[in-house]
């Protein structure tokens, strides 16, 4: 077999990628371990940029996130017994976010594939890449061999793609963080139009959502924190304690269908090429949830990935393709700085004394008193332009 682009992993870099490619002319293999359902079915990031928004409009791919996405137009941040609004209209006009779930994108993205003829294989199994070094890379998976052009990574963060470079290819820079996060999804309508942002001295709390029946909560929890110690009825207890903070605000509950434990980590490989291999998205980088980059960063990984593959093809000029890697890093650093930022001022830190506590409480004062700090807060959280 052979093909323009063998991508790895069916996420949403992967496969925007390949119906990006496909509007470009350009043909490609998605092979993907897991089964359709099971991507289909993953919960994972739901607040998409504007950027992200748009690229997925353009694409095609976005009428279902046009017709049932939940446009925002600000966030609260929440602490010392009073809300926040951080007003995007003000401080971004024309700009916002959307909350459309990533398993929404993945199913659109597939329908868009299969609908254009795509090539997209699930439960393919031993899936290697070789010779990336070269001008011939070839995929082998459970058998069978697909040489390709180009081989795009985009299989996450415990994909094959990143453990195939070479050992010393690769700078890796990573900061582990001592708590986790319980994500909650529950089928209970949001009791808030705008997601809430809550510090408080029993941790951090996010209050979500994924449509006007379902809702997503989290809470700073242990890093070494088990699921099984959070029944539903202690769940509810601390997102009311760490919630019910402001006077008027009721918390509402319900049925919770799914409980999990996130450990929060920032990571960033570079450069994020090798040879005819290209990483994108979580095989390249991941960010705390906190500043809602990861899916973001994936589909500006993606636009520019693109546009050096058209080039190429197009023309046989590698410019792009070379500068790929330093494009992408910009970006990416700047959303690491921000994830980690809204990290440390929202978390609370054991054994963390007094005067850091002050630091954070100053800062939060500032931003939501000050509308140059305000705006700083407001233009990286719904993008920073392409």
């Amino acid at each position: 077999m052979r093909t323009q682009v063998g991508i790895i992993g069916a996420g949403p870099a992967g496969l925007l990628l390949s119906h990006l490619l496909h509007l470009r002319g350009i043909h490609s293999v998605v092979l993907e371990r897991r089964g359709r359902e099971y991507v289909e079915s993953r919960v994972r990031a739901g607040v998409l940029e504007q950027g992200t928004v748009d690229t997925l409009v353009e694409s095609g791919a976005g009428e279902r996130l046009l017709r049932e996405g939940l446009p925002h137009h600000g966030i609260e941040l929440r602490f010392g017994g009073a809300g926040h609004r951080i007003a995007f209209e003000k401080l971004v006009p024309g700009r916002a976010i959307t909350v459309y779930g990533q398993q929404e994108v993945v199913k659109d993205l597939i329908a868009a594939r299969l609908a254009a003829g795509g090539d997209v294989r699930f439960e393919v199994t031993d899936v290697v890449p070789h010779d990336m070094d070269t001008d011939r890379p070839y995929l082998t998976f459970g058998g069978e061999r697909l040489d390709c052009d180009f081989i795009a990574g985009c299989d996450g963060f415990h994909g094959v793609s990143r453990p195939s470079i070479p050992a010393g290819v690769l700078t890796e820079y990573e900061r582990e963080y001592p708590f986790a996060w319980l994500g909650v999804l529950a089928a209970v309508p949001p009791s808030t139009e705008e997601l809430i942002y809550a510090r408080t001295g029993r941790g951090f709390a996010l209050h979500s959502m994924r449509s006007p029946e379902i809702s997503r909560f989290y809470l700073q929890v242990p890093v070494d924190a088990d699921v099984e110690d959070w029944p539903d009825e202690r769940v509810w207890a601390e997102l009311r304690a760490r919630l019910e903070t402001v006077p008027g605000f009721t918390l509402a509950t319900g049925e919770i269908l799914e409980k999990s434990v996130t450990p929060m980590r920032s990571f960033v490989a570079e450069p994020m090429r090798y040879g005819r291999l290209l990483l994108a998205g979580d095989a390249a980088h991941i960010v705390p949830p906190t500043g809602a980059k990861g899916l973001n960063l994936a589909v500006a990984d993606v636009r520019l990935l693109t546009a050096a593959l058209a080039e190429w093809y197009a023309s046989g000029s590698a410019d792009l393709l070379d500068g790929y890697s330093a494009a992408c890093l910009r970006r990416v650093w700047r959303a690491q700085h921000f994830s980690w930022w809204m990290t440390t001022l929202l978390h609370t830190f054991d054994g963390e004394d007094a005067y850091g506590e002050r630091l954070q409480r100053s800062y939060l004062d500032y931003v939501t008193s000050s509308d140059a700090a305000a705006a700083t807060l407001a233009e990286n959280y719904v993008g920073m332009p392409y």
